[in-house]
């Protein structure tokens, strides 16, 4: 199924129905009164997240949803069955805005959290509501109030708890695929990833943790260059970032230095909180390279960079110092869930 991470829809929830104008008229009872019913409440839509869903494809189809409208209210006091109201699964982590006002709605993070996103319409009063001991006969009656109609925009942002970013090419896709089961699309040509994966690292036997692969971002991104600007923000849910950088570019006059700072500037360019996340460095493809001019390289690179924060040197094709950065990153996280609490 195609990956899709945006999507606008509308919601209509139902109306309400009208309240009766009726009288009581049994042969044998003089005068019976009013006895119009209520009519029916309008049916609601909602949200519910759904973790067995994980695009918006859906939407690109189905734009627009409504509730059930509420029926009139009837004689001998009846009143008018309510609408049904309306679910609308979508995947878990979508981001809900209302289109015309700006207004955030609600971040359905779990599974099975559940939002009304438009009410449904009141039922209307049939004229027994309205009798009393001076207006015996009334004639008076109420309209249903009609349902909310909203525009949503949705949002998917992915739930992971560690990120990889870098250029492309970098070997986020070949790093996932040897720490997970998640088998991106690997090729030798630049954004091969065309929209983000998730594969679950298993470190111990009750151990692990999400990774999240994104395309590669490029310099520019921030402004919608390349493809980082429309997937950056599924960094945004990750408590760390792994920060892959080729020891061994292609291009020998590229700087792996100048490769960094790039995507760091990026970053701050899309977000201030996410160029504040706790990022560490990854040297990747050191099996391109013999230790000497591999420790000269690593040297070179922190010296220009300045970087007092955790480095680890891996191999993505071979998986060597894999299991290592697993390790450091379950410590991480789990050292950050016991600070949160």
């Amino acid at each position: 199924m195609k990956f899709v991470d945006e999507a606008t829809i509308r919601v209509i929830a139902g109306n309400g129905g009208h309240g009766c104008l009726s009288f009581r008229r049994e042969k044998y009872v003089a005068k019976g009164g009013p006895d119009g019913g209520d009519g029916g409440h309008g049916g609601s839509v909602y949200l519910v997240a759904d973790d067995a869903l994980n695009t918006l494809a859906d939407f690109r189809v189905a734009r627009r949803f409504k509730a059930g409208n509420g029926l009139p209210g009837a004689g001998r006091d009846m009143t008018g069955k309510s609408g049904d109201d309306l679910e609308v699964r979508v995947p878990q982590g979508t981001v809900v805005n209302d289109v015309d006002t700006g207004e955030f709605l609600c971040d359905l993070t779990e599974d099975g959290q559940r939002r009304m996103v438009a009410e449904g319409g009141r039922g209307g009063l049939g004229n027994a509501r309205f009798k009393s001991s001076t207006n015996r006969a009334p004639r008076k009656t109420t309209n249903g109030t009609p349902g909310e109609a909203r525009h949503l925009s949705l949002e998917l942002k992915v739930l992971a708890d560690v990120g990889l970013l870098g250029l492309p090419n970098a070997g986020k896709s070949t790093l996932i695929s040897a720490m997970s089961e998640a088998r991106p699309r690997i090729a030798d040509y630049p954004f091969t990833t065309l929209h983000p994966h998730l594969g679950v690292v298993r470190v111990g036997r009750l151990q692990s943790f999400v990774m999240a692969d994104v395309p590669g971002l490029i310099e520019g991104a921030s402004e919608g260059a390349g493809l980082g600007f429309r997937f950056l923000r599924h960094l945004q849910r990750t408590r760390l970032l792994l920060h892959l950088v080729d020891i061994a570019p292609v291009d020998p006059e590229a700087e792996p230095a100048q490769a960094v700072e790039a995507i760091a500037r990026e970053l701050a360019g899309f977000s201030e909180e996410l160029a504040k996340k706790p990022r560490w460095l990854v040297i990747n493809k050191i099996d391109l390279a013999d230790d000497d001019d591999l420790k000269a390289a690593r040297e070179e690179l922190l010296e220009a960079l300045d970087w007092d924060g955790p480095v680890f040197e891996v191999s993505a094709a071979t998986g060597t110092g894999t299991a290592a950065l697993g390790h450091a990153v379950i410590q991480a996280l789990e050292a950050m869930e016991e600070g949160e609490a």
